[in-house]
C-alpha cells in the first residue's frame, strides 16, 4: 500500500473515532438532561461512526498496509441545546465528507483504484449523513422553544432504526 494513502487512511480512522467520541459524549448529554430519544439517536450515529473506522481499519490491514492508532480528541465540553448540538453534528458531517472527498482525490491521483473503489461507500454514505443531520437541525428549528414540540421530537428521534 502507497505510504501516502496509508497515512490518509489512518488520519481517517482517528477522525471516524474522533466522530463516535463527539457523538457518544452528546447522547450523554441528551441522557443527563432526559431526552432519551435524542440520547438514543446520538449513540446509534456514535456505533455508526465506530463501524465507519472499522470498515476503513479492517481496509487497511487487508491492504497489507499497518493501522497506526492515535490519540483520540477529547469532544466538547459544552454542548448547548438540542438545535445547537444537532447544529454541531451536521457541521461534523460536512467536516467529514470534505475528508472522504480529499482522501478519494489522493487515491485517484495515486491511480490507487482499489481504494477510490472503497472510498465510493464513504462518498455514499456522507450523502446520508449530511441529509439525517440537516432533516434533525430543520426539525429542532421548527420546534424552537415549543417544549412540547421538543419532546414530540425526542420521541420520533427515539424511534430511529439502525440502518
Amino acid at each position: 500500500m502507497n505510504k501516502t494513502i496509508e497515512a490518509a487512511l489512518n488520519q481517517q480512522i482517528n477522525a471516524e473515532l474522533h466522530s463516535a467520541y463527539t457523538y457518544l459524549a452528546m447522547s450523554a448529554h441528551f441522557a443527563e438532561k432526559d431526552f432519551d430519544g435524542f440520547s438514543t439517536w446520538m449513540r446509534m450515529q456514535a456505533q455508526e461512526e465506530l463501524a465507519h473506522a472499522m470498515k476503513l481499519y479492517d481496509y487497511v490491514l487487508e491492504r497489507g498496509g499497518h493501522v497506526a492508532l492515535e490519540t483520540v480528541a477529547a469532544p466538547a465540553k459544552k454542548l448547548g441545546t438540542p438545535l445547537k448540538i444537532f447544529e454541531t453534528a451536521l457541521a461534523h458531517e460536512k467536516k467529514i465528507t470534505g475528508m472522504i472527498h480529499d482522501l478519494y482525490e489522493l487515491a485517484r491521483k495515486n491511480k490507487d483504484y482499489a481504494t477510490e473503489n472503497q472510498l465510493n461507500w464513504f462518498v455514499t454514505e456522507q450523502v446520508e449523513e449530511e441529509d439525517s443531520a440537516g432533516r434533525a437541525v430543520e426539525q429542532l428549528k421548527r420546534a424552537g422553544d415549543n417544549m412540547s414540540a421538543l419532546l414530540m421530537l425526542d420521541q420520533q428521534f427515539g424511534a430511529r432504526s439502525s440502518e
